[in-house]
């Protein structure tokens, strides 16, 4: 057989521009993931001199999207259906005032879900997740703790809300938001000795006035 009289491929070398550009984001990316892990860190170890100082910036990063806890090794199963629903009040330009009716934000995650072989985490967990949070950082009176979460968790809350409502409604914009949450016992079974449930408890938030950092990325 005829040996290939065919050239060897010529490696392209990396330009040094193209280098520089690689070794700055290898290095970027090196550095935001060790200050992750280092926050991450700071939030999980025993309370010390460096935690208590940083931590404002700690709980802002790691709260809520990446709040650690022990639920996925020890849960805790729902005994209560929760359902979240808002109600705006908007503004026209000559002041007028109006409060728009209750829109059912749980029951359009539930209608995104059912039927749907694949639905998504946000439409799953994202509401549930961002009342356990408020939740747990406020009193029945919606008092919130004496730590940044309690601030946290009203804007987290309130920003889901205006997402799902949108900046304005029926031309008119958006000025106050709030929310209504009805906690539902789930029933035992037929077989089951247990009591019937409570009647189902409605607990109405405070009015949140909506400022423009709140709109952003919204159209």
């Amino acid at each position: 057989m005829a040996e290939s009289t065919d050239p060897p491929p010529v490696r392209r070398p990396w330009s040094t521009p193209a280098r520089v550009v690689l070794g700055v984001a290898g290095a970027l990316l090196t550095g935001a993931t060790g200050l992750f892990l280092a926050a991450v860190f700071l939030h999980v170890a025993p309370a010390n001199s460096l935690s208590r100082e940083y931590r404002e910036q700690v709980d802002g990063l790691i709260y809520p999207e990446f709040e650690q806890n022990w639920k996925l090794f020890a849960p805790n199963p729902l005994q209560q259906n929760i359902a979240v629903d808002a109600r705006v009040r908007t503004e026209s330009p000559d002041g007028e005032a109006r409060i728009h009716e209750w829109v059912g934000l749980t029951a359009l995650d539930i209608a995104a879900i059912r039927g749907n072989p694949a639905p998504s985490h946000a439409d799953q967990n994202l509401l549930r997740r961002a009342w356990d949070f408020y939740d747990g950082s406020h009193s029945a009176q919606d008092e919130s703790a004496t730590n940044p979460r309690g601030t946290l968790a009203e804007e987290y809350l309130k920003r889901i809300a205006v997402q799902r409502i949108g900046p304005s409604v029926d031309g008119r914009p958006v000025v106050a938001v709030e929310l209504r949450v009805t906690s539902t016992t789930v029933a035992p079974p037929a077989w089951s000795e247990e009591a019937a449930p409570a009647a189902p408890k409605v607990r109405e938030l405070p009015w949140w006035p909506v400022k423009a950092g709140d709109l952003r990325g919204l159209r």
